[in-house]
């Protein structure tokens, strides 16, 4: 007998679940739902009275038209476990799709089981200084350095990084390792972007005064390591990405935001006066040498979560999310045994949502070639005529063809 929500892995993880992978969450009194159910033939999950979260997985993040299990019963529920940014899917992303689910798991707080922090491991990172270099040395180093370094080698993403890192060198100098505007090369062992977490790869960036830390979308607690690294490695991140992010920096001064500058110019003149001023820049790296964290919010988001991040000792997101919903199922479940009318959970527009993508107005020296960058906003709204039809057709409660479905996208 599988003792309640313990988690029997059967397949490998994957950025986007229903809930995915195999787990077995079941009360004592269940009886075992085995392999050979109606529910795991469908190859996605509805949770269903025993708690069996037997899902199909869809790999990365390519959920599809096929991924709901038609016809919905009334006793399905339905769980989306989701940590990417809209790039990877944009009809997940509106209001027709994320309310067909009860259960999420995904970077917005609003959540069921929010991962805004899914990237950071925990407080003492955070205070570490491990690759803390010296004021005085990074003074040093800037005889060979710039002050800023860009690392990315995913190029034209939504959040449109690469057009204002672009006019940013018109003003300053910007060392960038990465494919995209790239104008310094890394160390032969570190080129692989598998070496992105390698001890040799975040000594060269903790050598730097600024890091550009820019997100592939922009969407509220939207947070990946491109935030928390810098801040790990005692450098200052320089930010552009989720609009909230002031409620999870470390202190109130611990990063400085580009929403704060009308243009590259400004921005870049500012960075020039912390490189010239030690007292100013200093500032910024305060919180970091005396070992202080003030954000409460930061503070109880890592010590109320019920997984670790890159820690054996807990479960990882995935299995909390499982049996967070197998939890909740079986509470139902008890409810109804005492003739009580059970508990409703359904995801909100709140659970998952970003803005159309915009272009920065003063893109005119991004390629014209450029198709990615361009693709974007077409991509938005058409993924809401996706997700409307989706939905029409889910609320159908039958089976549908592809052609079904791109007949309505197209309709008008």
């Amino acid at each position: 007998m599988v003792a309640p929500c313990e988690a029997v892995v059967g397949c490998g993880p994957t950025k986007e679940h229903l809930v995915t992978r195999r787990a077995l969450c079941q009360s004592p009194r269940a009886g075992r739902h085995g392999a050979g159910s109606e529910e795991e033939a469908s190859g996605v999950l509805p949770v269903h009275h025993s708690c069996h979260l037997s899902a199909g997985h869809t790999p990365g993040t390519d959920f599809n038209i096929d991924s709901l299990p038609l016809p919905r019963k009334a006793r399905h529920d339905w769980a989306l476990f989701h940590e990417e940014s809209p790039k990877n899917n944009y009809k997940l992303f509106h209001k027709p799709i994320i309310t067909l689910f009860n259960y999420t798991a995904t970077f917005s707080r609003h959540s069921h089981l929010p991962l805004t922090t899914q990237y950071l491991e925990g407080v003492e990172v955070l205070k570490s200084r491990r690759y803390l270099v010296p004021l005085q040395s990074k003074n040093h180093l800037r005889t060979r350095l710039a002050p800023l370094v860009y690392v990315q080698s995913d190029c034209d993403p939504p959040s449109d990084r690469d057009s204002y890192v672009r006019e940013l060198m018109a003003y300053i100098e910007v060392d960038s390792y990465g494919e995209c505007l790239r104008n310094r090369d890394l160390p032969e062992q570190l080129a692989d972007p598998a070496s992105m977490d390698a001890d040799g790869f975040y000594r060269i960036l903790a050598q730097y005064k600024f890091i550009l830390a820019f997100e592939n979308a922009v969407c509220d607690d939207y947070i990946t390591e491109k935030f928390w690294r810098p801040l790990k490695l005692g450098v200052v991140p320089v930010y552009h990405g989720s609009p909230s992010i002031a409620d999870w920096l470390p202190s109130s001064r611990s990063a400085i935001l580009v929403s704060a500058f009308s243009h590259p110019r400004e921005l870049a003149g500012y960075i020039r006066q912390l490189d010239r001023d030690d007292g100013r820049y200093a500032a910024y790296i305060e919180w970091k040498l005396r070992g202080e964290i003030s954000n409460r919010r930061l503070l109880a988001a890592l010590a109320e979560r019920t997984w670790g991040v890159h820690d054996l000792s807990q479960h990882n997101h995935i299995d909390a999310f499982e049996c967070m919903v197998c939890t909740k199922v079986w509470d139902n479940i008890r409810l109804q045994e005492k003739g009580l009318p059970p508990k409703t959970w359904q995801a909100d527009v709140t659970h998952l949502s970003c803005p159309e993508p915009t272009t920065f107005s003063f893109s005119t020296l991004a390629p014209r070639r450029s198709s990615l960058r361009e693709m974007w906003i077409p991509s938005f709204q058409q993924s809401k005529k996706e997700a409307q039809a989706l939905r029409r057709l889910v609320d159908r409660n039958q089976n549908f063809s592809a052609q079904e479905f791109w007949a309505l996208v197209f309709k008008d």
